[in-house]
C-alpha cells in the first residue's frame, strides 16, 4: 500500500467499470483525483467476467463461422480448437485492455 498526504476533491473507492469512470469524469472536471483499489484496476467485468467472457465467445465464433463458411462460399476447413492458444488470446485481451486504461489514469494525474 502506499501513503499518500495529499488532500484530494474526490475519492473514489474501487477501480472497476463505474470507479474507472467516476475517477476520469472527475479528473476531467479539474478534481484532485483518487482512486482506491484493492486488486487490479478495471474490476470483475475486465479481469473475470464480461471481457474474458467475451473473448470466449469470440474465440467460438469464429470456431463456428470456419464450420460453416462454404455456405458463404468460402472454402475453410476446421480442425480443432486450440485451448492454451485461446486461453492466451484471453490474457492477452485482458492484459492490453488493463494496460489501455492504467496508462489513461496515470495520463490523468490520478
Amino acid at each position: 500500500m502506499t501513503d499518500v498526504a495529499e488532500d484530494f476533491d474526490l475519492v473514489v473507492l474501487g477501480g472497476g467499470s463505474g470507479g474507472y469512470a467516476a475517477a476520469l469524469r472527475g479528473a476531467q472536471l479539474g478534481l484532485r483525483t483518487a482512486m482506491i483499489e484493492r486488486h487490479k484496476l478495471g474490476g470483475t467485468c475486465l479481469h473475470n467476467g464480461c471481457i474474458p467472457a467475451k473473448a470466449l465467445l469470440h474465440a467460438a465464433e469464429v470456431a463456428d463461422k470456419a464450420r460453416g463458411a462454404q455456405l458463404f462460399g468460402v472454402m475453410a476447413t476446421f480442425e480443432s480448437i486450440d485451448m492454451p492458444a485461446v486461453q492466451r488470446y484471453k490474457d492477452e485481451t485482458v492484459d492490453s485492455l488493463c494496460k489501455g486504461l492504467t496508462g489513461l489514469v496515470k495520463a490523468r494525474n490520478i
